[in-house]
């Protein structure tokens, strides 16, 4: 089938790819011609898709990236992947409404269109199928089809590949629903086919929200049991033994990513506009781990107090920049408002992160250097905020005169976890 996937970022190039290599012929369309331009030379800037992958669909013709409208023309399916930010806890979906708007113009009878980017309830059949309609002229559900699909990538999960991971599928009507499904089954291994878009909709950030939630509790409980003088990743330990009723949820300097920080807050807005109430727990646990990173900087700032050290003028070395463990990805990082509130107290503040890739340094608040015996020896205060494998922890913790460990990973007397 002729294949396009809008949006050629996290998301929609591994399936872009993915599709490619099933024996699809795929147009990867984005609108940033430095992605294009990046694609269209064999290079792939997401973790998930290597270069050679990338490369070797390019060589048999089954894939090629383009920001030209025109090359759309003809196609049985659409995905759209584009981003879904919030600005100012509002979702921005101007990038859906743009994309559909290209997309009605080459919509023609017969054609399937799949929402990924993740929203709120509703959005497919309230948003995306008017636009469709009015650019096209057609019917939803009548001369062409549609339907929602959340993503559920998880960059640099080794357990879970791509095409491993369930894919949750629904129709705006029972042969929306038949079109869409065979297409991801010839690309994941399982579907779950649910009764419409809005239960798809709400499954993603139902997802994310819980994950949200209980993350925001441990962090919370965290600030708490460190003035009780309890353990508490000893405490999780043994509460993980339970073989059923607990998941092991652990805290760190707050959430990052393009998902979690992001997503439930979908979900908290729907609710505010439809039914002029707050849903209390999305918003709390917001509340906690947006002030995760003032918590770590407190903690620093104790420590070195205790040490007699001011922390104007104090040498801190940040480890680990990116969201996630041996993730490349720093957006909503919350290392950057560690940084920022280090920096904003008169701190000399560095960060090392190995696997942050070449040309991404533009992002970084803060000077960026290698963690070395000798950077480490002459910092005042290393944070741990994410423990990469490419570190050598038993170094750090042997040259370190202080660690804050944000991931309870090295133990010792200049040790404290977080």
């Amino acid at each position: 089938m002729e294949i396009v996937v809008a949006g050629q970022g996290y998301v929609g190039l591994p399936l872009a790819v993915r599709a490619a290599e099933v024996g699809h012929s795929v147009v990867g369309y984005d609108v940033d011609p430095r992605r294009v331009q990046q694609l269209a030379a064999g290079h792939s800037y997401v973790e998930d898709v290597t270069s050679a992958r990338l490369r070797a669909v390019q060589d048999t013709g089954a894939y090629f990236a383009t920001s030209a409208a025109a090359a759309l023309a003809g196609f049985d399916i659409a995905v759209i992947t584009v981003p879904t930010p919030l600005r100012d806890g509002v979702p921005d979906l101007t990038y859906i409404e743009t994309c559909a708007r290209t997309l009605g113009e080459h919509l023609r009878p017969g054609a399937t269109v799949i929402l990924e980017s993740t929203t709120y309830p509703g959005c497919t059949e309230e948003l995306l199928l008017p636009i469709l309609e009015k650019t096209s002229g057609l019917r939803a559900g009548e001369d062409f089809l549609a339907g929602f699909s959340p993503e559920r990538i998880a960059p640099g999960n080794k357990r879970w590949s791509f095409d491993g991971t369930p894919k949750v599928v629904s129709g705006i009507n029972a042969m929306s629903l038949d079109v869409i499904k065979s297409f991801y089954d010839g690309i994941f291994q399982t579907t779950v086919p649910v009764s419409g878009p809005a239960v798809a909709e709400l499954a993603k950030l139902l997802e994310n929200t819980f994950r949200f939630v209980n993350i925001s509790m441990i962090n919370e409980l965290a600030t708490l049991t460190d003035r009780l003088g309890v353990n508490l990743w000893e405490a999780i330990d043994a509460a993980a033994t339970k073989p059923f009723g607990f998941t092991r949820f652990t805290p760190g300097p707050g959430v990052g990513g393009h998902c979690l920080p992001v997503d439930p807050l979908f979900l908290s807005w729907k609710v505010e506009q439809e039914l002029g109430t707050a849903f209390r727990f999305v918003e709390l646990a917001d509340d906690v781990n947006r002030h995760m990173p003032d918590y770590v900087v407190q903690r620093v700032v104790d420590a070195l107090d205790r040490r007699g050290m001011a922390i104007a003028g104090a040498r801190i070395l940040l480890l680990g920049l990116t969201y996630k463990y041996n993730a490349t990805d720093l957006r909503n990082s919350p290392s950057a408002r560690v940084a920022e509130l280090l920096l904003g107290l008169g701190a000399e503040v560095r960060g090392a992160d190995p696997n942050i890739p070449d040309g991404a340094d533009a992002e970084l608040t803060v000077r960026r250097v290698d963690a070395t015996s000798q950077e480490v020896a002459a910092s005042d205060a290393v944070v741990l905020l994410m423990d990469h494998t490419r570190f050598d922890l038993a170094m750090i913790q042997e040259n370190a005169p202080y660690v804050l460990d944000c991931r309870n990973r090295m133990s010792g007397a200049n040790v404290e976890v977080l």
